[in-house]
């Protein structure tokens, strides 16, 4: 590939440092209406957007999430500190699993730790959560880098002309194998989550 391994691991670092989670500090100390919530989230999470235009969440994404009991429905027209969490998990969530997916993983979050008083409060839970991810930056980062060498080392009896293209292909094919295979475990452990407790 034309890009030097250090430009490689640099660019890698750049994307990587562009993922951004909402501390829950940064959250409001009241509740927001609609077009508060959503020039909020757009705020707080646009470096992650693909496209300038693309759309962080929207109010119909919203509505939708409210509607199939994935996300707490409004008090009032207003959201709470809690529902900018629990809508935090569904933007990253809503790249990888379905609706129903998403229903099953967050249904018990919701039924015990939303608007409720316990030993553990949903922010406990989402600051556990984004450490746990923060964590993972690093060897995930080496991963890549690791990646990006087996690709480089490919293909090297490809004509010339094709050989940028082929390093490219088995780069992207590597990193999706492991997306393809981390996604059969989420689904697996969703599918275990689903079936009724004896």
């Amino acid at each position: 590939m034309t890009i030097d391994t250090k430009d490689m691991l640099n660019s890698i670092l750049a994307s990587i440092s562009r993922i951004d989670y909402i501390k829950p500090e940064e959250i409001p100390g009241i509740d927001l209406y609609m077009d508060q919530v959503t020039t909020f989230m757009e705020s707080q999470l646009s470096a992650s957007k693909r496209h300038a235009d693309d759309k962080i969440l929207t109010k119909t994404m919203i509505n939708n999430y409210a509607k199939n009991d994935i996300l707490p429905p409004p008090v009032k027209k207003k959201y709470s500190k809690e529902h900018l969490l629990m809508l935090t998990f569904i933007y990253y969530f809503k790249n990888i699993l379905s609706i129903s997916d998403i229903q099953v993983l967050l249904g018990p979050l919701t039924e015990k730790y939303f608007n409720h008083n316990g030993e553990m409060s949903l922010t406990d839970i989402y600051e556990e959560i984004m450490r746990l991810e923060l964590k993972q930056i690093d060897p995930l980062t080496k991963d890549i880098v690791r990646k990006y060498k087996m690709a480089c080392d490919s293909y090297e009896n490809a004509e010339a002309d094709n050989q940028d293209f082929l390093k490219k292909f088995a780069f992207i094919c590597m990193l999706s194998f492991d997306v393809y295979l981390k996604k059969q475990v989420i689904e697996k452990l969703i599918d275990d989550m689903a079936k009724p407790k004896k």
